[in-house]
């Protein structure tokens, strides 16, 4: 399996032995010996090199097979590695470990800085959410006259928990807790949450009791059903969105609205950090990060999410709140 390759590394041993022989049958010819103890002696030389070969190349298949077992379990413990056979391999082993802690130093470092980083942002998410919080109950007093006003800082609160949300994703499995949750309880929540923005478009809104239960997430389901609300009311200009089960029995929840729909090139990186396509281009107020967000969550919560669209015809994003296979976080 490995023959060609362990003679390449062997070549040169081979080659001097060939040579070496060659002369001292050369020479023991010139002395005027007959050929039948030259023959014999170099037979008996032969063997004790084609035992050590045999043995080299096993070793050498054994040590490949090690490589390539810890190469498909990367990262591994390097005491796992074959041990030296020489002082230069001994030497690569501790340029190995020493590469390999410097890796680790520079992680832990890295993991450091991102978590002091976090840590400030969520602090200030949370301050923020103060001030805003309070700037909304003023306005109230007169929502009619703020209208617009109370618009603008609902987008504010939008934007705050999204950025709230990354954070948490970045470790999401510490901050899961599930339960067996009412699925009409999470949907509602969000639709009272969106729906002064349904009055002030003048969208429709159609939803059904499921009377479905769920073992998943509800602070983080319910984020994901608000994002697809959000962008449902984002590109819907006219007509609605409805909230409904695929079927009688089903366990996919579809958000359908009455919007723009999206461009079929762009429908394979609708998930993609950051990406947000010619709608988002062309209402320059699309971050690229609430869906992202969404299909990273769904994962987490072992759910499947997926979308269905075309241009003019609206969309429909399907939420499979069927238990996948459990993820290691």
């Amino acid at each position: 399996m490995f023959m060609k390759e362990y003679i390449k590394t062997k070549w040169k041993a081979v080659l001097l032995a060939g040579i070496c022989f060659g002369i001292m049958a050369t020479v023991l010819w010139l002395y005027g010996y007959p050929p039948e103890p030259i023959i014999y002696g170099a037979v008996l030389c032969l063997i004790p090199v084609v035992i050590f070969f045999i043995y080299g190349y096993f070793s050498f298949c054994n040590r490949r097979q090690i490589l390539m077992q810890i190469r498909q379990t990367l990262p591994v413990d390097l005491n796992k590695l074959p041990k030296p056979e020489n002082s230069v391999e001994t030497q690569i082993g501790e340029i190995i470990r020493g590469l390999d802690q410097m890796r680790m130093e520079s992680e832990e470092r890295r993991q450091r800085s991102y978590t002091e980083m976090s840590d400030y942002y969520t602090i200030w998410v949370h301050q923020i959410k103060t001030p805003v919080a309070s700037l909304r109950l003023l306005l109230s007093e007169e929502s009619e006259k703020n209208k617009a006003a109370l618009g603008e800082v609902f987008r504010v609160e939008e934007y705050v928990d999204m950025v709230l949300g990354y954070l948490r994703t970045e470790d999401i499995s510490a901050d899961m807790k599930f339960s067996d949750c009412s699925l009409d309880t999470i949907v509602k929540e969000q639709i009272h949450r969106y729906a002064p923005v349904f009055i002030e478009k003048k969208l429709t809104l159609s939803f059904e009791n499921t009377g479905k239960h769920v073992l998943t997430d509800p602070k983080w389901l319910g984020f994901v059903i608000g994002q697809c609300l959000s962008n449902a009311l984002k590109y819907t200009k006219t007509g609605g969105v409805r909230i409904f089960l695929s079927g009688p029995d089903s366990g996919t929840l579809v958000i359908e609205d009455t919007g723009k729909g999206i461009r079929r090139e762009d429908l394979p990186r609708i998930f993609e950090k950051g990406f947000t396509g010619y709608n988002g281009r062309e209402e320059n107020g699309s971050t690229g990060i609430g869906l992202y967000l969404s299909g990273k969550i769904m994962k987490k919560l072992n759910h499947g999410i997926y979308l269905e669209s075309a241009v003019g015809q609206g969309t429909k994003v399907f939420l499979d709140l069927k238990r996948k296979e459990a993820e290691m976080f």
